[in-house]
């Protein structure tokens, strides 16, 4: 029971430090656009962490949009040694979890899902309530 509990810390670190290099380490041009780490998660005997990262841009063309996810997905797999240098200094392990990294597609399904909502025409009006 405690175990899951680690894991969960040590994400959360993981997710920190990582956000914390998006904004002040990393000097790649792939990664122009906002990029958020949305979660982390590290397997149960701490070898693999699993990076989930939102990526928004400013373009809504979807064409272009998943282009600049997939140029972030790969600077981010370039950097994954410095990523996990600077992991490693900073926490305190004795095996650094090899870094997974993947596009967090939460938010475009909650607006596909909202979306599909607003089509369904769906009216609740006082005058059905009284009836």
């Amino acid at each position: 029971m405690g175990k899951g509990h680690r894991q969960g810390r040590l994400g959360e670190e993981i997710r920190r430090i990582i956000s914390e290099l998006l904004l002040r380490g990393l000097k790649d041009p792939r990664l122009s656009a906002m990029i958020s780490v949305t979660a982390v998660e590290v397997t149960s005997d701490g070898s693999y962490a699993t990076v989930y990262l939102s990526v928004l841009g400013p373009d809504p063309d979807e064409e272009k949009a998943q282009l600049q996810q997939e140029e972030t997905l790969e600077a981010m797999k370039s950097a994954k040694g410095f990523i996990r240098k600077e992991i490693g200094r900073q926490v305190k392990l004795r095996h650094v979890p090899d870094l997974i990294f993947r596009i967090d597609k939460s938010m475009e399904y909650g607006r596909h899902i909202s979306k599909i909502i607003d089509g369904l025409d769906i009216r609740h009006d006082e005058e059905d309530d009284e009836e």
